[in-house]
């Protein structure tokens, strides 16, 4: 009974204690003011662990949605069903206007009741169709003129939330009629909506998110840390006053954790406010082509009751050891002599011992879907790296202000205000070179990713030429001389042309050969053909010393590319090459690179079957390389069909996992550059509250305050240049690190300058933004006292 009284009795006194400290942290003007700068603080690194802990609901909602409405589910285009009551075309009409894409389907029902995509009641007549209220504000714009031209069909109604990726997604359906049958670019629906889960993501690209994770979160648990010690110069003078009246040690430490547990709490309410106002906000906002909407940002259960828990424990635990080398007596505080020597060897250890956990699985990680990526050990590796910048620039700034000496008034008064108490300051700027540090290694990791993830094309860059591609409907050649017609008049296209082509196969043989059909005109841009008419064949040969495969002998029997032998037997299936098909020698095409080699048919020529498996090759070359006539050309071949593909040659394509990656990465970002500018000036004026008094002295003594603003400008100098020179060489050792893991070499050891400029230009910003609050308190004002 003695043991539960004793126990029940301390029970009482730490709850006392610590109701005491909550009640010194809203109890008058200098404890409100600590309280809510903490609150601020505390409360904008939970808002970002919020938003955090609901990115996998994002992508959830995502994945389902994209699922929800696709098409063309079964990837075969439906090409062995059959038309039905309920069935529909829809040709795949995606574009893209100045760099955003636009997700789009052409729609023609089949029968009297057919499907319809999730955000529309009905499907658009021809000459109709539904938009996303983003399209619908695009195409009433200026910018949206000539997309307007383009999807040139009256708008009946928008698309509902529950048929869009995100609120912001650019998207239509239009109402089409005589779509090509099923097969590339057209699709026979028989159901919407795909349950198959998407194809595995390839390692490296699951190591960047892993480590993304990691590099923008390790930044804003720093920042809650900094905020729980704001105004532990005040706090610490009013525990030395508890001790005078007759508190022991004990008791002080749990008053402070009283006080730290308020401003956590109030942090927590105040982070869920601004989780609130920026989750309802996102609604409005597109970075780098993705939105979602405010219903999907969601924290899951466990990632959210995590930081309600661990925000408040984090607080008390930083506070009260930031105790540990205090003493705080009755008669002051003794933090205020001279601090002992900051020790180097155990700031070693974290990033010695995240060296070692990184470099065994120095080529571990494989771009195949069975790699293995090591989560854990990354994750430890990639933070206890991070940690050696924030254990190291406390202890190289003490080292370098202790031997600094002389200068003007304004570097002594800021040299010695960093000699005294270095600590305020290199907390302040801790969290942003461990940002920098992290974005450096991320930016490498960026470079060695998109080398294993980019495959060449084989192709030749060049924003001048543009191959078009398409199937004609019906095959048609009527409409293959059309389009190329309205190429050639396109504002901004230099030359212009285009043919149908298949590939035919050699009976008896497993060769092929290549097959164009075109007028006379055209057919003379391809071979030099002299003299043509229609009923015409020519054998086509490459110029010398260029050919692979030369063109079949007259008399050779030919049939479509198929499987089934059986087709050989069908009459009109199977054709011989004319005997009168003159040779001739092809000539460069329009880019001056490829030639033809095959056969020529002008449409009198053109035997039964053979336009069956055609399509449409088109070739254009720029006046100039500009976006302009880049979107002219689109624009004209949509119009012809929206299922037409547009091909620009960049030399390579890169995985699409990767592509949402980089964009979700550049998005979480931005987010965290905000909440660091944002907490670095609340740090700041923390920072200014904390030596009111000081400056009020120096004024009243006649400082002038363009010297103490000088002064400040270098108390901040000082350690943000030694932390950038730090970040980057922890960040290049990070990144090359983790490049090992995917045995990719260092693309750029310069790469460190942006983003130490970036690091160094908000910091000039934040210091700027609080000059005016400098101002205000070099008021000899500033001594009175409460």
């Amino acid at each position: 009974m003695t043991a539960q009284r004793s126990g029940g009795a301390r029970l009482r006194t730490a709850a006392r204690d610590l109701a005491m400290g909550g009640r010194f942290a809203l109890s008058g003007r200098q404890g409100w003011v600590r309280t809510l700068l903490t609150a601020v603080g505390v409360g904008l690194g939970v808002a970002m662990l919020l938003l955090a802990a609901s990115v996998p609901h994002i992508a959830q909602v995502r994945q389902e949605r994209t699922h929800a409405r696709d098409l063309n589910p079964s990837g075969d285009y439906g090409q062995g069903e059959k038309p039905g009551d309920h069935t529909l075309l829809a040709a795949d009409a995606k574009t893209t206007y100045h760099g955003k894409e636009i997700y789009g389907y052409a729609l023609q029902p089949e029968g009297k009741h057919p499907l319809v995509p999730p955000g529309i009641d009905a499907l658009p007549a021809p000459g109709r169709m539904y938009v996303s209220p983003a399209l619908k504000k695009l195409l009433r714009s200026d910018e949206g003129g000539e997309l307007a031209r383009r999807l040139d069909s009256r708008i009946v109604g928008t698309i509902g939330d529950e048929g869009l990726e995100g609120p912001q997604e650019l998207a239509f359906y239009m109402g089409a009629e005589k779509l090509s049958p099923p097969g590339t670019g057209t699709a026979r629906v028989t159901r919407i909506g795909d349950t198959e889960e998407g194809g595995p993501i390839p390692p490296v690209v699951v190591l960047l998110g892993v480590v993304a994770c990691v590099v923008l979160l390790m930044p804003v648990a720093v920042f809650i840390g900094a905020a729980a010690r704001f105004g532990g110069d005040r706090r610490d003078r009013r525990l030395a006053a508890l001790r005078l009246v007759g508190a022991d040690a004990a008791m002080a430490r749990r008053v402070a954790a009283g006080e730290s547990l308020v401003g956590a709490v109030l942090g927590l309410f105040f982070g869920a406010a601004v989780f609130a106002l920026g989750r309802h906000l996102l609604g409005g906002v597109s970075l780098f082509g993705l939105s979602v909407f405010p219903s999907a940002v969601v924290p899951g259960l466990a990632l959210g009751a995590l930081i309600v828990l661990g925000v408040p424990v984090t607080a008390v635990a930083v506070s009260v050891f930031a105790l540990r080398g205090v003493a705080i007596e009755p008669l002051g505080v003794v933090r205020e002599a001279e601090p002992g020597r900051r020790r180097l060897w155990w700031r070693l250890l974290p990033p010695l011992a995240g060296a070692l956990l990184l470099l065994p699985l120095s080529g571990e990680v494989e771009n195949t879907p069975q790699g293995d990526v090591h989560e854990v050990q990354v994750v430890g590796g990639v933070l206890l790296l991070l940690s050696g910048v924030g254990l190291l620039l406390p202890w190289v700034v003490e080292r370098l202000v202790a031997r600094l000496k002389g200068g003007g008034i304004s570097g002594q008064l800021a040299v010695r205000r960093l000699q005294l108490n270095s600590g305020a300051a290199t907390r302040a700027v801790s969290g942003i070179t461990i940002a920098v540090a992290g974005a450096i290694a991320l930016q490498m990791l960026f470079q060695g990713v998109a080398k294993e993830t980019t495959v060449s094309t084989g192709d030749r860059a060049d924003a001048q030429r543009i191959g078009v591609r398409y199937v004609p409907v019906g095959h048609s050649l009527t409409g293959s001389e059309r389009l190329t017609a309205a190429l050639r008049k396109t504002d901004g296209v230099r030359r212009a042309t285009g043919y149908l082509e298949s590939y035919q196969q050699l009976v008896g043989k497993d060769k092929y050969v290549a097959v164009g059909v075109g007028s006379c005109d055209t057919l003379r841009e391809i071979a030099a053909v002299g003299s043509c008419r229609d009923g015409q064949s020519f054998r086509v040969e490459a110029p010398r010393g260029k050919g692979e495969v030369p063109p079949p002998p007259a008399g050779t029997k030919v049939r479509p590319d198929t499987e089934d032998d059986s087709q050989d037997s069908k009459p009109g299936r199977v054709w011989k090459v004319p005997a009168s098909a003159r040779t001739v020698t092809a000539l460069p095409d329009i880019w001056g690179e490829d030639s033809f080699e095959g056969l020529l048919l002008t449409p009198g020529a053109m035997p039964k079957g053979v336009a069956d498996d055609a399509v449409y090759v088109g070739r254009v070359q720029l006046a100039a390389a500009n976006a302009d006539a880049l979107e002219h050309v689109r624009t004209t071949v949509f119009r012809e069909d929206p299922a037409a593909s547009v091909i620009t040659f960049t030399g390579s394509e890169r995985n699409g996992y990767f592509v949402m990656m980089q964009r979700v990465i550049l998005a979480a970002a931005v987010g965290v550059m905000v909440l660091i500018g944002a907490s670095l000036v609340i740090s700041m004026l923390e920072q200014l509250r904390e030596r009111k008094r000081q400056l009020a002295v120096l004024v009243a003594f006649g400082t002038r305050r363009t010297t103490l603003g000088a002064s400040v400008l270098w108390q901040s100098a000082v350690p943000v240049v030694l932390g950038l020179v730090l970040a980057s060489g922890f960040g290049m050792l990070l990144g090359w690190a983790l490049l090992r893991l995917i045995d990719q070499p260092v693309a750029d050891w310069l790469v460190f300058l942006p983003m130490a400029g970036v690091g160094a230009g908000l910091i000039a910003v934040v210091t700027l933004l609080s000059l005016p609050v400098l101002w205000r308190l070099m008021r000899p004002d500033g001594l009175r006292s409460e």
